[in-house]
């Protein structure tokens, strides 16, 4: 499965393989790309916004510089005729300004950053990243061990939990199960009450 993201410049793919994801990505700056296991995606993200500074203090500036024409020629009762250009390049600017920003979750994994664009196929990326690390954590952790230390296996179930892989529910039924498989044989039913 292929996911693309495409805003402006910048150029973004999400290629799930069953064991990892590999992240691509290209930009006015470079392209690049790395695997992460989907175990490895974390739960926490930030927020980075992309905009062009530069547009926005020239929009400003030619505004100000705009209004100042326009009120001299009202104030010295000139003709209005063309004082208006630098108030109407000002707003272009600004309006192209807030057009071009892009705004991205970033999440922050041991291989890099993975940068998800917040367009219309966000939420699908990052659903499909939680989805397959729960499915991997499941896969790897997910069962038993009885040869593992019952308070390992014990906290390794609470992690579970805590990674929102499991329910409480969930988690307490493979505690019970762990409890239950670390039982000492030597024990007679009475004393197990």
């Amino acid at each position: 499965m292929e996911i693309k993201q495409k805003k402006f410049s910048n150029h973004h793919t999400y290629t799930f393989e069953s064991e990892y994801v590999n992240f691509a990505y290209k930009d006015k700056s470079g392209s690049g790309d790395f695997d992460f296991n989907y175990a490895d995606f974390p739960e926490k993200s930030s927020i980075t916004i992309e905009q062009n500074e530069w547009l926005r203090n020239v929009g400003i500036l030619w505004c100000l510089l705009g209004c100042y024409r326009i009120g001299s020629a009202v104030y010295s009762g000139s003709s209005l005729s063309g004082t208006s250009l630098w108030l109407v390049l000002g707003v272009i600017c600004l309006i192209w300004f807030a057009i071009t920003k892009v705004k991205y979750s970033v999440f922050k994994t041991e291989r890099g950053n993975v940068f998800v664009i917040q367009d219309k196929n966000h939420e699908n990326i990052v659903s499909e990243l939680n989805k397959r690390k729960k499915d991997q954590l499941l896969a790897w952790y997910g069962a038993v061990n009885p040869e593992n230390d019952k308070e390992n296996e014990i906290e390794k179930f609470r992690w579970l939990e805590q990674q929102n892989v499991m329910t409480n529910d969930e988690a307490e039924k493979k505690i019970a199960e762990v409890e239950f498989a670390h039982k000492d044989p030597d024990l007679k039913p009475q004393e197990l009450n």
